[in-house]
């Protein structure tokens, strides 16, 4: 009886162990996809001509950076980017 329990319990850990591997695949991809968003709005920023846009752009930028330091740390890898510095949003544009 006893070998009985010990076998569900295995089958129990072995189907856990399966769903936080299929979750860390799904955060590293929506990292890696966020990590491609970034890079498109900053691309987007280095063209836009108008405050309006840059205010949008950069605000943008800030969350993406934040929601990629999050899902790093969701990982248990410590973002040492040096983008935890002060917010973006808290500075006014330059020419308002």
């Amino acid at each position: 009886m006893g070998e009985v329990i010990r076998l569900e319990e295995i089958d129990r850990e072995r189907r856990r162990s399966r769903a936080r591997v299929a979750e860390r695949a799904h955060l590293e991809r929506a990292v890696a996809l966020l990590s491609e968003s970034l890079a498109a709005t900053a691309d987007a920023l280095r063209d836009a001509r108008d405050a309006p846009a840059q205010t949008e752009l950069l605000g943008r930028i800030e969350r993406f950076a934040a929601m990629i330091r999050y899902g790093l740390r969701m990982l248990g890898e410590p973002p040492d980017d040096g983008l935890d510095g002060p917010s973006i949003s808290d500075h006014p544009v330059a020419g308002r």
